[in-house]
This record gives structure tokens, C-alpha cells and sequence, in this order.
């Protein structure tokens, strides 16, 4: 779980993944080897406690790494899940119980969007930041809002106590436009304008924000100069950790759910697909993210039933089963439809048919989706490397392969904290 260090480098830097089960949190070296790492798992809360569960888990990661390697921390950056929000006062205490990434707005203000915003642009999703900012503006009173925060932003907060900072990557779903560095001019429209004060100030992922603060630092032996840096969301994080960086190249985030990204030297924004770009540089990260995934699995299967059923497929044959795999309605990409329902019959008798037409629909709907990306003018697909947990069963490896027109490659890590810890390292330059 952790490496002691004979002679100790100067500088190491931590970077902690938020996903939707759990977190993790890595420390790497200036030659990029893994320096320390621990993990926890989230229990299941109420919505009203999952902001605290948070927090608690930041510093519970954070205070179990050893002693001699927070000693040396230089740099810390963080991931979040994409999309997940809290709007908070002027102390950084949530008004609300945080609005998670598979959430949705009221359809009204979907409605109210589509009259405002251009067509296809990201936030015309019923699951962006954006479109959820107006459903919890109806629902809170605004007297004593003061900042509107994604998970990663108000996790870094903690850490450096600065209210109201984000990265582009975060911010792409409440509408920042990467490309002009600022929020469009549709944001001064009479029914968003409201909204400006309370959206956060964006800068480049990576970008040192202020070192940690002294309470904090004093609490968990970190050096006084340690210091916190706008991170990214999850799935990005994943891709920064495969070792990605040519046009073509993928990385196919195998987690709770299935998340796509395409390093393309085009820019594509289709909201009616659910795709979107990330800036990456000089190039985009376009993909989309959709409800199915591990979490479908783990519904009817424990890990160890997941292992040994695995076994028993002959992943070769391909399955009769058409399932459309959703834990409840409502999908994002590659159909972008919030009452879409969960296809999940007939369901055979035998759990290890059930499972391989489970396996066999997961890796149709990311094939559907590559094709979808390319169909749109995204730079075609050479190879996909392979992040998540489901990146470890070997059987849907092999599925995945008879649906993929590209070859799937080893990643150089699988973790998402791992990528963090190379932002937090190398900062803005990762990005450019």
C-alpha cells in the first residue's frame, strides 16, 4: 500500500481522485513512481451528509499517509466527478445537499436554456452543472449564497480556503468557454444574469491557487509552502494517467459508470448526443459520459460472483441478449434522453448468461459511442487504453475487442489519482 523512501526526494507530489464509490489518494516522486498510496470506500448517506462524508475522507486520506511523505508534499491537486455541485455561502458551508453528476434539472429549465443558449452547446443537458444551478436556484434561498462549486473545487477549498476558484474542466458544464477564456455573452440574458456573481473564477487545470493553510498544514506535518492546485474532473484524470497524448488516442474509463475520451484535433459539441470537448492544450479531449457501467453490475453481483461468473464466459461468443443497462431512467451519452428506460430483460436463469449479456451490452454502447464521436468529426480512434476497476476482468476485455475498431492498449496507470498527482506535478504544462 506504501514505500518507504531510503533517501527521500525534496519534492513529492499528492493527487487525490473523488470518484462515485470511493476515493484515493497518490503521491509520486519527480520521476513519477508511486511514492505512497491509500484508498477509501464511501458507505452510503444520506444526501444531506455527503458533503461531510467528503471532507472526512480528505483528511482521513491525507492523515493516513505516512508521516515522512506528508512531510515532503509540495503540491496537491484534486479530481471530482464531473457535473457534481454545492452551492455554498460565504463560509463555504453548503446551502444544499450536493447535486451528484447523475442528477437532473427540472425540465423547465431545460426549456428556459434552449431559448437562451446555442444550439448544441454542452450545458443543453438535463445533467449539466448549469442546467442543475437553475433547478437549486428555485429550490434555496439565495439571501446568504455566496459561490456555486463543483466536488473538486470545494474539496480544494478545505484545503486552501479560498471560496469561488475552479479549472476549466470542472467549469465546462456551467458554460466557461475554454476556447475565449471566459463565460459566453448569452450569461448577461435576463433569466441567467442573476447567476454571474455566484460562478466561480476559472483558471487552467494544475494552476497553483495558494498554499495549504497553516491550521491545516500544522495538523498533518505538511510544509507551510505545500501548495493546493486547481484540479480536473475524474474521467481527465484517468486519461493525464494512461500516458495518452497523440490525436487518436483514447482512454475508456471502466468505472460505476462508462466515460469516453478522444484526444482529437477537432472540437466537437453535439449536446443532442451528450458530447462535449475539453480543452487539452492545443487540441480537445471530446467524449461523453453515460449512466451505464460497473454500477449496473454491482447491483446484481458481488466482486467475487463478478469474478467467478466471469470465468465461465466464453468471451468469443457473442451474446443474444439486447440490454440497455441502467441502474434508473435516464441516459446521457451516446443518447442523450432523461427518460430513457433501463433495458434489462428477459433475464435468463443461469447468472453467468445474465452477466455475459450484461458484459456484451456494455461494450455495444461504448463501441456505439466511439462511432458516434467519429460520425461527429472527431479525429478517428488508433488505440484506447483502459481505466476503472472493470479494466480488470479480462472477459469483458476480450468483449470489447470484437466491438472495437482499434487495438486496446495497457494504460501506464489505471488510477485517476495517479494522473492528479502528474497535474499537480507538472501543473498547467500538462495542459498545454
Amino acid at each position: 500500500m506504501t514505500s518507504r523512501l531510503s533517501e527521500p526526494p525534496t519534492h513529492l507530489s499528492l493527487g487525490i481522485d473523488f470518484g462515485t464509490s470511493g476515493a484515493r489518494a497518490i503521491v509520486i516522486d519527480p520521476d513519477c513512481c508511486v511514492r505512497a498510496e491509500v484508498k477509501s470506500a464511501f458507505a452510503e448517506v444520506d444526501p444531506a451528509e455527503r458533503a461531510s462524508v467528503w471532507k472526512t475522507t480528505l483528511f482521513e486520506l491525507i492523515g493516513d499517509l505516512p508521516i515522512d511523505v506528508r512531510a515532503q508534499l509540495t503540491q496537491i491537486a484534486i479530481n471530482g466527478t464531473s457535473s457534481t455541485i454545492l452551492l455554498c455561502n460565504a463560509q463555504g458551508e453548503p446551502l444544499h445537499p450536493a447535486v451528484l453528476y447523475n442528477e437532473t434539472c427540472d425540465p423547465e429549465d431545460l426549456d428556459l436554456l434552449d431559448a437562451i443558449v446555442p444550439l448544441g452547446h454542452t450545458v443543453l443537458s438535463a445533467s449539466s452543472s448549469l442546467a442543475k444551478f437553475l433547478t437549486l436556484s428555485r429550490q434555496t434561498d439565495f439571501s446568504d449564497a455566496h459561490a456555486l462549486m463543483h466536488q473538486a473545487d470545494w474539496l480544494a477549498y478545505q484545503l486552501h480556503g479560498c471560496l469561488g476558484i475552479s479549472d476549466y474542466h470542472n467549469s465546462l458544464k456551467l458554460g466557461y468557454d475554454p476556447a475565449i477564456e471566459t463565460y459566453p455573452d448569452w450569461f448577461q440574458d435576463e433569466q441567467l444574469r442573476f447567476l454571474l456573481p455566484l460562478l466561480p473564477r476559472v483558471i487552467a487545470p494544475g494552476t497553483p491557487i495558494a498554499p495549504v493553510q497553516p491550521a491545516i498544514a500544522q495538523r498533518f506535518d505538511l510544509p507551510p509552502h505545500c501548495q493546493i492546485c486547481a484540479g480536473t474532473t475524474d474521467s481527465i484524470a484517468a486519461f493525464l494517467a494512461s500516458g495518452a497524448s497523440y490525436p487518436g488516442e483514447a482512454v475508456t474509463s471502466l468505472g460505476s459508470t462508462l466515460v469516453l475520451k478522444l484526444l482529437s484535433q477537432t472540437r466537437i459539441d453535439q449536446a443532442q448526443y451528450g458530447i462535449y470537448s475539453h480543452r487539452f492544450g492545443q487540441q480537445w479531449l471530446v467524449g461523453g459520459a453515460s449512466n451505464t457501467g460497473g454500477a449496473v453490475l454491482q447491483q446484481y453481483f458481488s466482486t467475487a460472483e463478478l469474478a467467478s461468473l466471469s470465468a465461465l464466459i466464453d468471451p468469443q461468443v457473442v451474446s443474444p441478449l439486447d440490454y440497455y443497462p441502467l441502474l434508473k431512467p435516464g441516459e446521457r451519452f451516446p443518447i442523450n434522453d432523461p427518460d430513457l428506460q433501463p433495458r434489462l430483460q428477459p433475464r435468463p436463469d443461469q447468472p453467468a448468461a445474465f452477466l455475459h449479456g450484461l458484459l456484451e451490452s456494455l461494450a455495444r454502447i461504448e463501441a456505439q459511442g466511439y462511432r458516434l464521436l467519429q460520425e461527429q468529426g472527431a479525429t478517428p480512434v488508433t488505440q484506447i487504453y483502459t481505466a476503472g476497476g472493470g479494466a480488470q476482468n479480462l472477459t469483458w476485455q476480450a468483449i470489447r475487442q470484437r466491438y472495437l475498431q482499434a487495438s486496446i492498449k495497457e494504460p501506464r496507470h489505471r488510477q485517476a489519482a495517479y494522473g492528479t498527482a502528474l497535474l499537480a506535478a507538472r501543473g498547467c504544462k500538462l495542459m498545454g
